[in-house]
């Protein structure tokens, strides 16, 4: 398995069809047909000084393999979620594991 974690801080001016727009980008992504796991959310409730909570949204997505991935990175719906999307966010943070 290999999993892609993908940590978004969005602007704090976004309006609410950018916001809506964003969110559907994130489940256009999940629904990629080499994505076997996919889970989308916002940072729990649990504050702790080993939590980092300061991020947007999450995005988990599980491959059976690097191939997989590498696939979805170059695919349409990847890179249109990037163009459109990309001004919403102030920073993206990535964690890929195997």
């Amino acid at each position: 398995m290999f999993l892609h974690t993908v940590l978004f801080w969005l602007r704090d001016d976004l309006t609410p069809p950018e916001l809506k727009m964003f969110e559907a980008g994130l489940n256009d992504l999940v629904n990629f047909e080499s994505v076997k796991f996919k889970f989308i959310g916002k940072p729990a409730s649990t504050r702790r000084p080993v939590i980092d909570w300061s991020y947007s949204y999450k995005l988990v997505v599980g491959f059976d393999n690097l191939a997989g991935h590498d696939h979805y990175q170059e695919a349409s719906v990847h890179l249109k979620f990037i163009s459109d999307c990309r001004e919403f966010w102030t920073k993206v943070q990535i964690y890929d594991a195997e």
